[in-house]
């Protein structure tokens, strides 16, 4: 499709391959089949849900969201729904507005879906991008209930100001379809090398206030949950901190860059590894700017 081949894609973002979903999937379909795993490895029914949030900038359409498309498809009703878009940070202020829902003693069991279908986004016309992302969901429950692993601290930020550098220009209220904006406006658009560099500052920055937020030492982690975007940023972010590369969770050479899903995916996909007590660092970077870094004692 672009000028480009194999080798060159995995020198450069470790990426192997990336899934990409059937036409007609939408996010929320994605999201709800990683929900019902969740529920169920937590032994918890879609009815005992006191809010369903979505982090994701892929939703199904623009209206409605797609948490309420989760809600339906989970087989409950009257679950206050919410869609969340930090792009690929959506993960980490996910968690973020959970725990505020939590703290504030309406709600006891939340359920967190990051469900993203970039491939509807991607102009595979374009190098810089199509071979970056693909699509996937990974989805948490959170709960006021003692038992489980803890969240110990969480930062977030963003800059709008530097929105140009990763955006997707049309399809909203301010460049809308009926006016017919420019084909390449209708995907996603990068500025790869600007991105890099503000990535890895706010991603070190992020993992270095998550730590000192939950009262560790660098030494002292167990893992780094980076947000899968290309090997060289996973590198920078481990590096800041001197993290052994074998404390550090990867999947994107399976999957590419999943968005706000990137994270809870390797969580789900490493937590046999993790045991009680563990020491565990999430981080991410996406377009907004958007950021972000959590700790969490497993």
């Amino acid at each position: 499709m672009v000028d480009t081949n194999d080798e060159w894609i995995v020198s450069r973002t470790g990426i192997s391959e990336r899934a990409i979903a059937d036409k007609g999937v939408g996010a929320s379909d994605l999201g709800a089949a990683a929900s019902e795993i969740a529920l169920k490895n937590a032994s918890m029914d879609a009815s005992e849900l006191d809010a369903i949030l979505c982090a994701t900038c892929t939703p199904d359409m623009s209206i409605p969201g797609a948490a309420a498309l989760i809600q339906h498809k989970l087989g409950v009703e009257n679950v206050m729904s919410l869609d969340l878009n930090a792009a690929c940070s959506g993960f980490v202020y996910g968690m973020d507005v959970a725990e505020g829902l939590l703290a504030s003693g309406r709600y006891k069991n939340i359920l967190l879906a990051s469900s993203e279908k970039f491939s509807s986004v991607v102009n595979y016309k374009d190098r810089s991008t199509c071979i970056l992302f693909g699509d996937g969901a990974g989805s948490v429950i959170l709960s006021s209930e003692p038992g489980g692993a803890k969240l110990k601290s969480i930062n977030t930020g963003a800059n709008g100001s530097l929105s140009h550098l990763l955006h997707r220009p049309a399809g909203g209220s301010a460049n809308p379809i009926q006016e017919e904006p420019a084909h390449e406006d209708l995907f996603i658009q990068m500025e790869g090398k600007e991105v890099f560099k503000h990535a890895v500052r706010s991603m070190g920055e992020s993992v270095e206030k998550a730590i000192e937020g939950a009262g560790w030492k660098a030494d002292e982690v167990d893992w780094l949950i980076p947000h899968q975007a290309n090997k060289r940023l996973i590198k920078a972010a481990a590096d800041r901190i001197g993290l052994d590369e074998q404390k550090v969770l990867v999947n994107i050479e399976k999957y590419g860059n999943m968005s706000a899903a990137s994270i809870p995916v390797v969580m789900s996909e490493f937590q046999d590894r993790f045991k009680k007590g563990d020491k565990i660092l999430c981080v991410a970077f996406g377009a907004g700017f958007t950021w972000g870094g959590l700790a969490i004692e497993w």
